[in-house]
């Protein structure tokens, strides 16, 4: 018999960086001590405050019917003011506002208001795994431009520029860049925005989740330049700079058109948002930044630790990440090597070498569009980075 299941979910690729925490789970569930560096989970509790108001939005009983489509009005105005008075967005009224169920659902519920079958996205690569897969759901063709370890893994407007075509219909990139922890700085967005000035029917999907971990100073937002605001789409969200992974809130700031589109697809998917989820991500919002930044220095901490510990195995090639909380490294050096029964023809190869002598997970930077490079996640204490590079380096040293 054949599968009963669409094309559409045969073709799709699972999640890599699901896939390997799935895996690493399956073998600490066997008893094997498993250190964890694959998901881009912070190890931080909720903020205190913000639990707080999800309890007492429990007690006063007033949040248990069905959301607006878009989010509570005071959540999308407290969002819009933090655009405007933070991210210089000077247009941003919650009216511009979908809050949604993660940023990954805010970046579903734009392509699917936007693309048409056979429309191209260019993506910045490297890239979080799942932009091209939700571009091919929706239709689309992603077309991948693609930086390199020497400038720091950001692809260029000249090479934006060289691969637009009449069936370019937007671009998305993420900055501070899951998987490198880059930044790109005002001038590089200001070429960028340069380029897709030139073209009237392209829209930008602009990715700022890891907002809050930015080791350079403030985020620059692409919208909050002349002309942007009428083309871009502003992605964001709780779960990284307020440990609010399993919140799952999520938003877009968008021309109105296409926050207008985003709920009406919204209201046929999923509704509103989770009434309790949303008061705590206001309290989030609105309240004390104090432990958001504290969150981000430790970061820093454990991102110069982890430096100087990928600097001492040889083999290991990597820049210094402006933000997020991953290392990028190149690993092509282990390529062709051997160890303990497992030959290394590649970085998944190598991924699982690493699972299984190591008893580390990392995820193999093909997933992300750069299949000579790796991910590792610093989002763990000190202990476990510690013990997790000490393992790394030597079973690295193992093949030969």
């Amino acid at each position: 018999m054949n599968s009963i299941l669409s094309d559409r979910i045969l073709n799709m690729e699972e999640s890599a960086t699901l896939a390997m925490a799935k895996k690493a789970r399956e073998l600490k569930a066997q008893g094997i001590d498993i250190i964890s560096l694959s998901l881009g989970e912070p190890d931080f509790k909720t903020p205190k405050h913000i639990q707080q108001a999800a309890k007492d939005a429990i007690d006063e009983g007033k949040y248990f019917a069905y959301p607006p489509v878009a989010g509570y009005q005071d959540l999308r105005e407290a969002i819009a003011k933090k655009l405007r008075e933070e991210n210089n967005i000077a247009q941003a009224k919650a009216e511009h506002i979908v809050v949604s169920v993660g940023a990954k659902h805010s970046i579903a519920n734009t392509f699917m208001c936007i693309i048409n079958e056979g429309d191209e996205v260019v993506i910045f690569s490297p890239y979080w795994v799942s932009y091209a897969e939700i571009i091919k759901l929706c239709g689309g063709v992603p077309v991948l431009i693609e930086g390199t370890l020497e400038n720091n893994f950001k692809a260029t407007a000249a090479q934006l520029e060289a691969a637009i075509t009449p069936k370019t219909k937007a671009v998305i990139y993420s900055s501070p860049c899951n998987p490198t922890g880059s930044v790109f700085s005002q001038q590089e967005l200001e070429a960028i925005a340069g380029v897709v000035m030139k073209h009237p029917n392209m829209v930008v999907i602009a990715d700022e989740i890891y907002e809050l971990i930015n080791f350079t100073g403030k985020n620059f937002s692409i919208a909050s330049l002349p002309g942007m605001f009428e083309r871009t789409v502003t992605v964001n969200g709780f779960s990284k700079g307020y440990a609010m992974t399993g919140w799952r809130v999520g938003y877009i700031c968008a021309p109105l058109e296409i926050a207008k589109a985003v709920e009406k697809m919204q209201g046929q998917f999923t509704s509103g948002l989770t009434g309790i989820a949303q008061r705590a991500a206001l309290a989030g919002i609105a309240g004390d930044q104090t432990p958001s930044k504290d969150m981000a220095t430790e970061y820093l901490k454990r991102r110069d630790l982890v430096l100087g510990l990928l600097r001492d195995i040889p083999g290991i090639k990597t820049h210094v990440p402006e933000g997020a909380f991953y290392f990028f490294p190149d690993v092509t050096a282990f390529f062709g090597k051997s160890a303990h029964g497992h030959s290394v023809a590649n970085a998944d190869d190598l991924c699982l070498y690493l699972l299984a002598v190591a008893n580390v997970s990392l995820v193999t930077g093909s997933a992300f569009g750069a299949p000579n490079c790796v991910r590792i996640s610093y989002a763990a204490s000190e202990a476990e980075l510690i013990e997790a590079m000490k393992r790394i380096k030597k079973a690295l040293g193992d093949l030969a």
